[in-house]
């Protein structure tokens, strides 16, 4: 009898702030897959608004309902973390096809580094595949609305952060 596979995915970003629509491929990566660590980018060439453990923070308290879902940081090669970590599986979110080009690139690359670890592409729900982290913050600097875009806990520390840069 074969024995039973964990499958383990790692959906790596800099989530600075985390999206519905990044919620939105948690949960559909966790209908595939039987756990999922949401690595959080500590990626020094981009400027963040949050730094890397408030950014894991933020995630852990709107993904602590799910189950199987682990929240950490990594800085260096993905692929890296990925096989420290016993993941089989890079999940990448892609809204349009746009987004196509740099993730195709990106995944040939990580396949070069390592055979081992496949890259899944994921497409989020339609009303967030025009939704970027980028888009929420310079929608909140405007002082537009970010219900449905972002979780409320997000938006709150989201007009903290921005009120205190101004």
């Amino acid at each position: 009898m074969e024995k039973a596979r964990i499958r383990r995915a790692i959906y790596p970003g800099t989530f600075d702030p985390i999206t519905n629509g990044h919620l939105d491929i948690v949960d559909r990566a966790l209908q595939v897959f039987d756990s999922l660590i949401v690595a959080v980018a500590q990626n020094s060439s981009k400027s963040t608004l949050f730094t890397a453990p408030e950014r894991s923070a933020l995630i852990n308290e709107v993904v602590g309902d799910r189950q199987n879902v682990t929240v950490e940081i990594f800085k260096g090669l993905l692929v890296d973390f990925a096989f420290k970590n016993k993941c089989c599986v890079i999940i990448r979110g892609i809204r349009a096809v746009s987004d196509f080009e740099y993730e195709f690139q990106m995944a040939l690359m990580n396949r070069r580094l390592n055979q081992e670890i496949e890259t899944v592409f994921m497409t989020p729900q339609e009303e967030y595949s025009f939704l970027s982290s980028g888009l929420v913050k310079e929608v909140c600097a405007l002082g537009g609305s970010l219900k449905g875009l972002v979780p409320d806990i997000v938006e709150k520390e989201l007009i903290q952060r921005l009120a205190q840069t101004r």
